[in-house]
């Protein structure tokens, strides 16, 4: 039996690890031809052997989405390959947290650039072949819908303390999903944006461990949550847990399979609750 995504082909960001990782896994089982992307050549690969030892298909592009460049290179090689694309997931990312009144411009630009100006980069370099594309169908009477979809956080809407940059920025990507939902509607495009709550990741490991993310300049950003907040789960999610990658993945499947074309523009939360 075809899977939900049975050859329609699919570039996830930051799909080395965590979400990503697990999102392009689950795609390909479900028939994606596969962009696997990642700053990290070796996590990318990993991802990529797991798609291939299950008998999916799959393409490894490593770079950096904040590169100006990188938009047009993801672009020439996922056309260059696949000869086409029905699926973008903006998913690239990492917290950098400060409270606001210690923050300097570098720390608030990061976040700024990784969580809205890279999305809209890649967004325009893909626009021939999501809204032109659609153009040259529709002359032809032929619908085929495509999916964008951008991934916020509860932080952008609730606010998190010590988390200014990236719940500014997580906050402008509903505008844009929500703007282009309207712009590109007509051509049979669906952009929606999945906001979520807390998952089990490298991002909400223990900081006692002191775990970090390696930036490509080679500043090494510490990340997780201290655990006196992790055990505060059952007071701040109904759900009295944190999510799990496996369930954080599923709610992507169905805004890029044909289950959602008469959805856009909208926001999911994948929060418990929360």
């Amino acid at each position: 039996m075809a899977g939900l995504l049975q050859d329609r082909v699919a570039a996830i960001t930051g799909s080395g690890r965590g979400i990503g990782r697990e999102t392009a896994c689950l795609f390909a089982r479900e028939g994606a031809k596969v962009v696997v992307h990642d700053v990290d050549e070796g996590p990318a690969q990993e991802t990529a052997d797991l798609i291939q030892q299950a008998g999916g298909q799959c393409l490894v592009v490593v770079g950096d989405v904040t590169d100006p460049s990188f938009p047009e290179r993801l672009v020439r090689e996922t056309i260059g390959h696949w000869k086409a694309i029905h699926v973008l997931v903006n998913n690239a990312g990492y917290t950098w947290d400060g409270m606001l009144h210690k923050m300097p411009d570098e720390q608030w630009e990061a976040m700024l650039t990784l969580h809205m100006t890279a999305p809209f980069r890649l967004l325009r370099a893909f626009a021939p072949f999501f809204r032109d594309a659609a153009r040259e169908e529709n002359k032809q009477g032929i619908i085929i819908n495509r999916k964008i979809i951008n991934i916020s956080s509860l932080s952008g809407f609730r606010g998190m303390i010590g988390q200014a940059n990236y719940a500014a920025a997580k906050a402008g990507m509903l505008g844009l999903t929500r703007t282009l939902a309207k712009e590109w509607a007509d051509f049979h495009v669906q952009v929606n944006i999945v906001a979520f709550g807390w998952i089990d990741t490298r991002l909400t490991a223990e900081k006692e461990k002191n775990p970090v993310v390696k930036r490509p300049d080679g500043k090494e950003i510490p990340i997780g949550i201290f655990n006196a907040a992790r055990d505060s789960i059952p007071m701040l999610v109904p759900a009295g847990r944190a999510g799990t990658v496996e369930e954080a993945s599923g709610p992507l499947l169905f805004l890029a399979s044909s289950m959602s074309d008469y959805i856009t523009g909208q926001c999911l939360e994948v929060a418990g609750g929360a």
